[in-house]
């Protein structure tokens, strides 16, 4: 049976409703009243005041475009190692990481629950499903021969590394992107999810592209990759930063953000909760997910690509995505492809 056992408080659940502002005086002094307490000063619309997210932090304009970081080809970063003959599940060998996991009867996977289509907790069932979730399940199933021997811990965005690097975890599976700086700091297995970085806007906006962000307030998320790219792409916009993904949806519900941006993988369970929303412009990054272990654990990265490596090959990588994503972003040929070290 699955063990969730939560490192952070648990967030608000995926699945919102559309949050509508009465016309009333009384309706808005109710939403209000109700509302939690910020440290942030409320963002006011009209005649309503609308208290910002729990954590949220407003981050003014750069004014001039940062540096493009280097992509992760020029580091290497995208090459992992090389996986050798898997081990039968149930027989993992003696010593090393996939001994201790065997010991302890399950393997705990930091992932997060507030990501539609990815990771998220179903609300008729409390169970938390999606692409990560399932890709997770796979690494459990070759190491056990039983997918449910699984412990997920809820990790923040920012939290990610420092419960790799203590071996909070064994694995992360939070639609990590593969950059050479990350690269220095936890060990990565091969590329298993591709998404390209865009703007999701309410039906109706003028903003069609990253040219449209100058003055406007752009939601994106504390610690990733993706907030680092709005800044260089459109210095003159005002970045919301919220520390959960699902932020951003009740960001712009409330009109306190003008748009949002991440990985299209991401904004596709947003349109999915709310067809008032859209996703518009060109890619302005190409982000390359990879399953985090701690840098130290080698054994662990080699057997979780050839994990990967068996998905990609007999059909199961299709058959998740196809259930997640296809609706969302469109078909695809195939998985990305392995790249190892040697």
């Amino acid at each position: 049976m699955t063990r969730m056992t939560l490192s952070t408080p648990p967030t608000r659940s995926a699945t919102r409703h559309r949050i509508t502002i009465g016309v009333s005086a009384i309706a808005a002094t109710v939403l209000t009243a109700c509302a939690a307490p910020d440290p942030l000063s409320p963002i006011t619309v009209g005649t309503y005041t609308r208290p910002m997210s729990g954590g949220a932090q407003i981050i003014e304009p750069l004014g001039t475009a940062s540096a493009e970081p280097p992509p992760p080809e020029s580091c290497g970063a995208l090459a992992s190692l090389r996986p050798g003959p898997q081990p039968t599940p149930g027989q993992m060998p003696l010593g090393g990481s996939l001994a201790e996991i065997a010991a302890r009867g399950r393997l705990i996977v930091g992932i997060d629950q507030n990501t539609n289509l990815l990771s998220f907790r179903d609300p008729d069932t409390g169970t938390l499903q999606g692409f990560d979730v399932d890709i997770a399940r796979e690494i459990a199933h070759d190491i056990f021969g039983d997918p449910a021997k699984i412990e997920f811990r809820l990790l923040t965005s920012a939290g990610r590394f420092t419960a790799l690097e203590n071996n909070d975890v064994d694995v992360v599976v939070h639609s990590t992107s593969i950059t050479c700086e990350r690269a220095q700091r936890i060990g990565f297995s091969t590329e298993y999810l591709r998404s390209y970085q865009r703007l999701l806007v309410p039906k109706g906006s003028d903003i069609t592209g990253p040219a449209d962000l100058a003055g406007k307030r752009v939601c994106s998320f504390i610690a990733t990759t993706s907030l680092a790219t709005v800044q260089r792409v459109a210095p003159q916009a005002t970045i919301i930063a919220v520390p959960d993904w699902d932020d951003c949806l009740v960001t712009l519900q409330k009109a306190q953000a003008d748009a949002a941006s991440t990985s299209d993988t991401l904004l596709a369970g947003f349109t999915a909760q709310d067809p008032e929303l859209q996703i518009v412009g060109p890619p302005l990054e190409t982000e390359h997910a990879g399953i985090g272990v701690n840098k130290d654990r080698g054994d662990l990265v080699q057997f979780v690509n050839g994990t990967l490596d068996r998905i990609r090959a007999d059909g199961t990588w299709m058959r998740i995505y196809n259930r997640w994503l296809a609706t969302g972003l469109g078909p695809v040929a195939g998985p990305p492809p392995a790249i190892y070290r040697d």
